[in-house]
């Protein structure tokens, strides 16, 4: 059975792509992604990727802020936050394990790891979820 998700693709350059994946594997080091309104199918490298964004709509909701604290929803897992290459930061749950080495300080993840997945600590988001690429973070920390 095709599982087909909408999502908001965002690229180490700073562009922005709307679509869709199917079947998503995380392992495989690239994503199968079709552009909305189009019909054409392109595989783009994980290398490529800052993360996907794993969308309820294209459009969100006009004027809405994501709460960005914790104790807003229920845990759902391990706390962490996430800086990015860029400076952007994010927090949320991670989903699943901690998919690399701990220590007092947590840095890069192991280069074989190609990503995760976060759940955002707002329910209300139009994030349902995002699967962070190991390569573009500059650090990672788990939260209390």
């Amino acid at each position: 059975m095709e599982n087909i998700h909408r999502v908001v693709v965002r690229f180490n350059s700073g562009d922005i792509l709307k679509g869709y994946v199917r079947n998503f594997i995380a392992d495989e080091g690239f994503v199968t992604f079709e552009e909305a309104g189009t019909c054409k199918e392109q595989n783009v490298p994980f290398g490529e990727l800052k993360a996907i964004f794993f969308v309820k709509t294209f459009e969100g909701v006009s004027g809405y802020k994501d709460k960005k604290a914790y104790g807003i929803r229920k845990s759902i897992g391990r706390k962490v936050y996430i800086r990015f290459d860029d400076g952007e930061s994010m927090i949320g749950f991670l989903e699943g394990d901690v998919p690399w080495k701990k220590g007092f300080f947590l840095s890069k993840p192991d280069k074989r790891i190609k990503g995760f997945f976060l759940i955002p600590v707002d329910s209300d988001s139009n994030n349902i979820k995002v699967f962070v690429v190991g390569s573009a973070i500059r650090d990672i920390t788990l939260m209390p």
